[in-house]
């Protein structure tokens, strides 16, 4: 085929002296390059077209996204080949490379460049960075470095690098290939693989993960979860783990994610623990899939092999959140039309429940099946109408089984403004009973109907004001609570799922007591409230909310948790009153305090203050007190006085420490604890955090995190960032600029 000639372009230096000898222009300014033409400037070009074109001092040569800057550069037009030196700098595309000496086709993309290094850059941003004794040039996007080193840091930090017989750059599948590597760290080698590749761009990739190293009550322990990047819509890890003092423990993980459809499937297996002397596993399964036509459905199936699995595997949050293990699932429909809509359930729900010896517990009810619909419809002149109906199907391994039937239709009112609002409804609970025989007992039928009219109403004020020298907006809201419902004898009917709520300042504005549907309290009664607000006229953020409130009884008599009617002492309930809010950008304080009035005494109150000011930098204070709390363990109750302090702030350039201590005060015991430091140093990130807790009323645990996170790599070591994010409160990654408070 016919060859396209290069432009050549001589250096103004020779364009000058043309002009100044009065000599024909060498070339007049050319046409702008077409797509695969080359374009040479240089001080001086010889030699002859279509054979070898020699370029002397400052020489450029492009082509399309190509650039070649060098001292000497010969150029064979006939094979699209360059040969480059002695000071070689390649750009291509997002990419460069700087050598000695460079032997490149600019048609096909391939050649190579001795004494080189190289940066490239992906689509996210991400720059790999780079040198060897060669560099070859595989085509578009793709370069193999031998021989050599690289990392992801800034140019002339060299703190980390993987160094490798070969490391493979492919751009076009954004993966990185090295082999025969090792991992040195401040010059000295911590980690080795024959093979080891990586993401470019921070996507999914299969490999071997970052291995986890942890060691605390349990000794040593070692994963190295290796992930597989089966399809874009779905995936699997499978994680080998070594305990030094129980044995092996395999876990596997796989995901998937379709346009209709979701899910995952967890597990973990220990054949033989050599401490326990059994075997041990976990199970969760979880599918959430959308049917189409309102319709969806899903599952979450939890298991474990025994009641000490998360004590000992677990983390803090995975033995306080998983006493009761669901096996859930469910079917689910919704539609709305104009003015009113419609939803229902069926549900299928049973239990693991874990016990501890020393605090056992009741398990809760299974629900076989559990049948619920709920209806609303918008009337004339401000008017709705709801009903909700539930038929559940109990059973217990020891407590009495049944059937419940109950439906809920009710009326409302609204009358809305900007200046207040009037909400009156009046409904009517039926509730029925088919409890089958348990021993002497037999089988029987009860019920319970009962009206519940309740009246929710408030007012808006508003004035100027100021805060902190900001101009602010200032509410005043009274508000009023109306509920009205007879006092019935409940202590025949069983109580499959109800227990009292937390008292509150919202309860204050709820028309039962109790959740579930087993117990409906008797009560006449007022609520009486104040809030204020404080509005930030600037930016609109509520900076400031007091509450006060108190619920006045019009009549004395009421229902326990066992069904049986009492009476009250006191006239009025606790007096609740909170405070809260984002004073500044930089402090938040919040505070709750409830008296109780028949005895005279405080019944608990909490307050706490964070100060943060910006990133890694946060002091939390809290404290809790309760005359009588369930303290977490089996249902134990008993005084509590708890302090909390929690901090992470730098103590000096690139040093940050992190600490929590939470203390009971009344057991005269730490309840967990926490200190550790952090250390960035832009391309890397080590953090050590020892932790002790209590798992139950006489054992604590221990933990030991080390990690070495490397940027745009991943981490070595045991990850505590969640942990530290639960334990202190506005915590931040200091690694992550994408993270604020």
């Amino acid at each position: 085929m016919a060859l396209t000639p290069p432009i050549l372009r001589p250096s103004p230096l020779v364009l000058a002296l043309a002009a100044a000898f009065a000599l024909p222009a060498a070339a007049d300014t050319p046409p702008p390059a077409a797509p695969g033409q080359t374009v040479i400037d240089a001080d001086r070009i010889d030699g002859q077209m279509e054979s070898r074109i020699q370029a002397r001092g400052d020489v450029v040569i492009r082509r399309d996204d190509q650039t070649i800057k060098a001292d000497w550069l010969d150029y064979f037009q006939s094979e699209n080949r360059v040969k480059a030196g002695d000071k070689v700098e390649f750009v291509d595309g997002a990419n460069r490379v700087d050598a000695h000496a460079l032997d490149y086709n600019v048609a096909t993309r391939e050649g190579e460049a001795s004494d080189a290094s190289f940066a490239g850059r992906g689509e996210d941003g991400r720059t790999l960075r780079g040198d060897g004794e060669k560099i070859e040039f595989k085509g578009r996007d793709r370069y193999r470095l031998v021989r050599a080193r690289a990392n992801t840091c800034a140019p002339g930090d060299d703190s980390w690098y993987l160094k490798a017989g070969t490391i493979d750059v492919d751009y076009t599948r954004n993966v990185g290939v090295a082999r025969h590597a090792r991992l040195d760290f401040q010059g000295v080698p911590i980690l080795y693989t024959p093979w080891i590749d990586f993401p470019l761009d921070g996507g999914r990739k299969s490999g071997l993960l970052a291995p986890v190293l942890k060691t605390g009550s349990d000794g040593f322990e070692l994963a190295l979860p290796y992930y597989f990047n089966l399809a874009p819509n779905y995936d699997l890890t499978l994680t080998p783990r070594v305990f030094a003092e129980r044995g092996a423990m395999l876990g596997a993980e796989f995901r998937y994610l379709q346009p209709g459809y979701s899910g995952s499937i967890f597990t973990e297996q220990m054949p033989d623990d050599k401490v326990y002397g059994q075997s041990r596993a976990a199970w969760r399964v979880r599918h959430a899939q959308n049917l189409g036509a309102g319709f969806s459905l899903g599952y979450d199936l939890n298991y474990v092999s025994d009641a000490d699995y998360f004590k000992d595997f677990g983390s803090r949050v995975d033995i306080a959140s998983n006493v009761n293990l669901a096996r859930d699932a469910w079917l689910n429909y919704g539609r709305s039309w104009d003015g009113g809509g419609a939803s229902g359930q069926l549900r299928l729900l049973r239990y693991q429940t874990l016990q501890d010896a020393d605090t056992p517990v009741t398990p809760p009810y299974a629900l076989l099946p559990r049948l619920s619909g709920s209806a609303t419809q918008a009337l004339p002149a401000g008017f709705s109408a709801d009903v909700f109906a539930e038929f559940t199907r109990f059973t217990h391994p020891t407590l009495q089984d049944g059937n419940r039937l109950v439906v809920y239709p009710s009326v409302a009112w609204a009358f809305e403004r900007n200046w207040g609002f009037l909400r009156p409804r009046l409904g009517v609970h039926v509730t029925e009973y088919e409890l089958d025989a348990l021993g002497e007992r037999q089988a029987e039928r009860r019920s319970r109907t009962l009206p519940v009219f309740s009246t929710d109403a408030g007012l808006v004020f508003e004035r100027p004001s100021t805060l902190f020298g900001r101009s602010h907006t200032q509410t005043l809201e009274p508000r009023l609570f109306y509920v009205n419902v007879p006092t019935r004898d409940q202590s025949e009917l069983p109580n499959f799922d109800s227990a009292e709520k937390d008292f509150s300042f919202a309860q204050l504005f709820t028309a039962n007591r109790f959740t579930g549907q087993d117990r409906i309290n008797g009560v006449h009664a007022l609520t009486v409230a104040l809030s204020s607000r404080y509005l930030d006229d600037a930016s609109g953020l509520e900076r400031l909310r007091v509450e006060l409130g108190q619920r006045h009884y019009l009549r004395k008599d009421s229902i326990s948790l066992s069904g049986a009617p009492e009476e009250l002492e006191n006239r009025g309930s606790d007096l609740v009153a909170t405070v809260g809010g984002d004073l500044t950008r930089a402090w938040r304080a919040d505070a709750s305090y409830q008296y109780n009035q028949q005895l005279g005494k405080t019944e608990r109150y909490e307050w706490g203050a964070r100060y943060s000011p910006e990133p890694g930098k946060t002091v939390s204070l809290r404290y809790r007190y309760g005359r009588d709390e369930d303290v977490g363990f089996g249902g134990v109750r008993a005084p509590l006085r708890q302090v909390d302090v929690a901090a992470q702030w730098p103590v000096a350039r690139k040093w940050y420490v992190v600490a929590r201590n939470n203390y009971s005060l009344t057991d005269k015991t730490a309840l967990e604890q926490l200190a550790g430091v952090e250390y960035n140093d832009g391309c890397w990130t080590a953090r050590v955090v020892g932790q002790r807790y209590v798992t139950d009323l006489t054992n604590t645990k221990n933990a030991v995190f080390l990690q070495l996170e490397l940027k745009d790599l991943g981490g070595i070591g045991s990850n505590p960032v969640d942990t530290l994010r639960l334990a202190i409160p506005g915590y931040s990654k200091i690694n992550d600029p994408r993270q604020g408070l």
